[in-house]
């Protein structure tokens, strides 16, 4: 079958992205069957990720996300600042306060909208779980606090955050990409973390501000995660090295995190169309 899909990138993180709501649109179980195919970037369209529009009983919109490598993902900070930009510039709503519903909850997002497009999404994004069995982790109860991991001969002092998905994130003196690219694959499979995890390494440049690299649990290095930039800023927070508001540099470009009073982590970040065209499933 012929199948639409529009091209969409949150600071580098790009997503091919199908509308269930239309006629004629394929199922989740085939886009889920097809996200490998999908996400190549040889013989596929590419992306970090497949984005699909579903209805929901709960919420304004469901969202589903599926990995490279077929597995699905709780939740897509990025992937969700590109689906709010997509329904409101396709015209599935005219709303500037929309709800999501997906694997991790339903989320609330805040529409900034210059000529009738939307420019930046600002994302609730719940309150992070802090404790070992919510990342899950092997061990002790208790939250994941500058705990030292022995990797290889090494040791790594990690925090743990889920935003309903894990990540692991450590503090280097410097965030290279020769250090997530060693790292990231080993902590993703450790047996520490029977459902794998998503890895950061983060650099602290100032009070409030850290630049970080990525390793993206069933994608590998990618140019921005949004719910890492949420873990990264929590995890400095918690460790003593920024304040609750934070701007996170990904190697694709910047996000705004904020850890409000009421808990709740707050993400804004841009979304873009990159292109549109149709594939055959």
């Amino acid at each position: 079958m012929t199948v639409r899909f529009v091209k969409m990138q949150g600071i580098g993180n790009d997503f091919p992205v199908f509308d269930h709501l239309q006629p004629g649109a394929p199922t989740i179980d085939q886009i889920q069957d097809a996200a490998m195919q999908l996400c190549d970037r040889r013989f596929g369209i590419g992306g970090d990720g497949t984005i699909s529009v579903l209805p929901s009983e709960k919420a304004d919109f469901a969202m589903r996300m599926f990995n490279p490598d077929g597995s699905e993902a709780e939740m897509c900070g990025n992937g969700i600042r590109c689906f709010a930009k997509y329904a409101f510039d396709s015209g599935l709503t005219a709303k500037t306060e929309i709800s999501v519903e997906t694997l991790a909850g339903i989320m609330m997002l805040d529409l900034m909208v210059e000529d009738s497009k939307v420019t930046q999404v600002r994302v609730d994004m719940g309150e992070p779980r802090l404790e070992r069995a919510q990342l899950p982790m092997e061990g002790p109860s208790g939250p994941v606090l500058h705990e030292a991991l022995k990797l290889d001969g090494e040791v790594l002092y990690i925090t743990g955050v889920s935003m309903g998905n894990p990540h692991i994130v450590f503090f280097p003196e410097q965030a290279t990409d020769e250090l997530i690219l060693r790292v990231g694959p080993k902590l993703e499979t450790h047996p520490a973390f029977p459902k794998r995890t998503n890895v950061h390494a983060a650099q602290l440049v100032g009070r409030d501000e850290l630049v970080m690299k990525i390793w993206e649990r069933g994608a590998g290095p990618t140019l921005a995660c949004g719910t890492g930039a949420c873990a990264v800023g929590v995890a400095a927070h918690l460790n003593g090295l920024t304040g609750r508001d934070v701007l996170v540099h990904l190697p694709g470009g910047d996000l705004r995190i904020q850890w409000g009073i009421n808990n709740h982590v707050y993400m804004t970040g841009s979304a873009a169309f990159v292109y549109e065209g149709t594939i055959e499933l």
